[in-house]
Formats: C-alpha cells, structure tokens, sequence
C-alpha cells in the first residue's frame, strides 16, 4: 500500500500537467487586411500547430480572379504600395521562391487566393513552414519585427523568380498576437 501511494504521489502531478497541457488553447494571431487607400479588404485568423500554422482568410472588395498570397518578413502596411512588409518570409540565407521549385526554401510562400465575381475570397490554408512563434524551427511570424500577410494583383506561378510573377501588392494585413 505505501508503495502504491509514493507512486501516485509523483505520477498524479505529472498526469495533471499533461492533460492541462493537452487542454491548453493554441496561440492564435489575427490580421486585418487593408486594401491600398486604407479600404477594409478581410480577415485573417492564425492558429499555431504543432507541424505549422492553419491561416483562416476571408477578404472582401478585391479583383475577380486568382492572387498570389504570401507571408512578409515585416510587420509593417504602412506605406501605399505596402513595400514596408518587405519580401517573403524565408527559412534560409539563400531566398528562392516557389511552392513547386525543387530549390525552393521560403516559408512564406503560399498557395494563391481565389476570389470570385463578388470580390470575396475565403480559404483556410495550412503552411508548415511557419509557427507564431519562435519556439521551433520553423520560421516564426511573430518574431522581434514581425510579420505580414500580403495579396498580390496576380496569380503565383510558384516558380518564377523573385515572386513568382504575382505583381504588385494589392491588400497587406500586420500579423498581431491575438489577446
């Protein structure tokens, strides 16, 4: 009997802080999207994983058709081309882009948007090189200057060097720890 009681003694704090643990809510982040003139263009939601970060998007008033959507190293929209969110967020000290080139390595590169004849898009992506924050290997969003979400005016062809052809910047969303 007193073994049986040492034993859950250290076995039963150790349960309660891995189901606590297990209970504990995923971070999440948010973007609000603007469009240039500072038009409201959506939402973005983030939830960090544990392989990577599902990106909840829905926008609004933008051009019929496909656009490419990537992460950006910056957390910064604040100028009219949004060029202050920099380039793609990327794992490496080299910087080559596209989901489909077998010497691509940067984790902001995302699959393209699809909005309809309405202007609205929605989607739920996975992208797993990425977390919220620095926590693992993955390149992390919310990190000392932070990150961004950009739609460009063209669609991505995931190959095509430096951004794969998808043209200028057309919405940009802060990516911000949610509260």
């Amino acid at each position: 009997m007193r073994h049986f009681t040492l034993v859950s003694f250290i076995v039963a704090p150790l349960l309660a802080a891995a189901v606590a643990q297990a209970q504990t809510p995923a971070a999440t982040a948010t973007a609000d999207l603007k469009a240039k003139g500072g038009a409201a263009a959506g939402s973005a939601i983030l939830t960090d994983g544990p392989k990577g970060v599902l990106l909840k998007i829905e926008v609004k008033g933008l051009p019929h058709g496909w656009h490419g959507l990537h992460f950006h190293e910056k957390g910064d929209c604040s100028d009219a081309a949004f060029k202050s969110a920099g380039g793609h967020v990327h794992g490496g000290v080299t910087l080559v882009h596209g989901l489909m080139n077998p010497e691509g390595n940067e984790s902001g590169d995302l699959p393209n948007l699809y909005v309809g004849h309405d202007g609205v898009g929605v989607a739920e992506i996975f992208a797993p090189y990425v977390a919220l924050k620095s926590n693992t290997a993955r390149t992390a969003l919310l990190d000392q200057d932070g990150s961004a979400i950009v739609i460009h005016a063209n669609p991505d062809d995931h190959m095509t060097q430096p951004i794969g052809g998808a043209g200028d910047r057309i919405a940009c969303g802060v990516i911000r720890a949610a509260q």
